[in-house]
């Protein structure tokens, strides 16, 4: 199906001749969802995009709960020739403004509970069309999309056209859009469906969200092109999961999936007719890695990836799954360590930056051409900014991530953004904000404040003065507040020495 359309022939074509086989099967009432009625409600939202004026290109951007009509929406922007951008939910208006000044959308979806707020924001940003979708199969795209016919003949896009655009924030605060494109999310799904061993007699339990790459881009794509099945939740549940085990194959999560599963009753059990846990998204605890290979006999698969990459390397499904490490670069990926000031290749077991190439990596960032030429190379390498090294076996292990970068429960948090709310809190002369270990959502965000002589700043008043602007997942779990900031002979904070001192915070 699909063949002039790059991607949506790629994730159509194990399906193809299968329409009755089943592909989601909805949590909590377990209502099946066959591989045409998938793909006919996809045409159907296509035909709502183009109705709604998207051209080829134009970006569709959505902030909504994740439903069957999600991703019907996504694949439907595919199949439409649109840019797909999907929001994180928890984000505020404030920061939805931003992305959608940048991105100039045509269309912005967002859930009917939040509309009041956001379609002044898209109005200012000259938006053409604002339109709703929420839980429980609402709003008024579901309305049009029922209005609309099956059949619509999909949009030709080529290897080189973007799919899709996921904003990943700078040290400067300022948000990037990574494109991605046909090509590129095709290829990486392609060699996780074969490197992971995924077919269509797989199970997989979708509960990460599906705004970005890992629940999007990975799961979903993966098991599109499988020919698999999801067991598709709106979010996770620890005990839900435990439950589904029985009837699936593959689960694919963040640490802190597994460390809550670690606490329930059962799960050895539960978990022995499983064929693969994959972790990733952020650092998986070498503790809960042996852990979880001593309760449930499995040893959780970790590997790496980042927005503007998609999966670099995996460790093997075959093979050593070695803790601390996210395994080898797959197949078609070149992975080298390069000294951060020369560029130089290192030796194996030196440290240094991590730098990437392959068809999986993507165009640049939206608008940002200058930033592009400094982050990807002429020849094709992109450099990710995280430290790490190369085992004399060949496994690539993260050392530490350039640029302060923070991941909590798998989502990305830069410190600029943070410390620039907290530097205008009145009271306050500076801050800095770093990541420490946290046992369930990997890292935890620590936000360290100096307050002007003679000013009173606690805990309570920065939280308070920050909350409305910044997502859950972004606001600090303490707030310390010290008399000076440790600095070196530049000037310059020396976050390292943060980092150090409360490594024990939060554990």
């Amino acid at each position: 199906m699909y063949r002039q359309n790059y991607l949506a022939h790629a994730i159509s074509s194990a399906s193809d001749g299968r329409g009755d086989a089943t592909f989601l099967i909805r949590d909590p009432d377990g209502e099946k969802v066959t591989y045409a009625a998938f793909w006919a409600g996809a045409e159907r939202m296509a035909a709502v995009l183009v109705a709604a004026g998207v051209q080829p290109g134009d970006r569709v951007a959505v902030q909504a709960d994740k439903t069957v009509a999600m991703l019907e929406l996504y694949v439907g922007c595919v199949l439409a020739g649109g840019v797909f951008l999907p929001l994180n939910t928890a984000y505020t208006p404030t920061e939805v403004t931003y992305f959608l000044e940048d991105a100039k959308p045509r269309v912005f979806v967002c859930d009917p509970g939040t509309l009041e707020g956001l379609a002044p924001v898209a109005e200012a940003a000259g938006v053409a069309k604002v339109l709703t979708l929420g839980a429980g199969d609402i709003g008024t795209l579901i309305e049009a999309q029922a209005g609309a016919e099956a059949g619509f003949v999909a949009v030709a896009r080529g290897v080189d056209d973007l799919a899709a655009i996921l904003y990943t924030s700078g040290t400067t605060g300022r948000s990037k859009g990574a494109m991605l494109t046909h090509g590129g999310l095709a290829s990486n799904s392609e060699t996780l469906r074969d490197y992971w061993r995924f077919t269509d007699k797989d199970v997989l339990i979708h509960a990460l969200p599906i705004f970005h790459t890992h629940g999007l881009f990975v799961a979903t794509n993966v098991t599109l092109m499988a020919g698999g099945s999801c067991i598709f939740m709106s979010s996770f549940n620890a005990q839900d999961v435990l439950g589904y085990m029985s009837q699936a194959t593959a689960l694919m999560g963040v640490p802190t999936f597994y460390t809550r599963l670690l606490e329930l009753e059962g799960l050895g059990e539960a978990a022995r007719g499983m064929r693969l846990f994959v972790s990733g998204s952020a650092p998986l605890l070498a503790e809960t890695h042996d852990r979880w290979r001593a309760t449930t006999g499995h040893a959780i698969l970790e590997r790496y990836g980042m927005t503007e990459t998609n999966m670099n390397t995996s460790n093997p499904y075959d093979g050593d799954r070695r803790a601390g490490t996210v395994g080898f670069p797959l197949p078609g990926v070149e992975v080298k360590i390069c000294d951060p000031t020369t560029g130089q290749t290192l030796a194996p077991g030196e440290i240094g930056v991590i730098e990437v190439r392959g068809p999986n990596v993507f165009a640049g960032y939206w608008q940002m051409p200058e930033k592009t030429a400094e982050e990807l190379r002429e020849d094709g390498f992109f450099i990710t900014g995280d430290l790490g090294q190369i085992d004399d076996d060949g496994y690539v292990a993260i050392v530490g991530r350039g640029k302060d970068l923070i991941i909590t429960g798998g989502f990305n948090v830069y410190p600029k953004e943070i410390e620039g709310l907290i530097d205008d809190l009145p009271g306050v002369l500076e801050s800095a904000v770093i990541g420490v270990p946290h046992a369930d959502f990997g890292e935890g965000v620590v936000a360290v404040v100096v307050p002007k002589k003679g000013a009173l700043v606690t805990s309570e008043t920065v939280m308070s003065g920050i909350c409305d602007s910044l997502a859950k997942f972004k606001q600090p779990k303490q707030v310390v507040v010290v008399a000076e900031l440790p600095r070196n002979t530049m000037g310059k904070v020396q976050k390292n020495l943060l980092r150090d001192d409360y490594a024990a915070l939060l554990t």
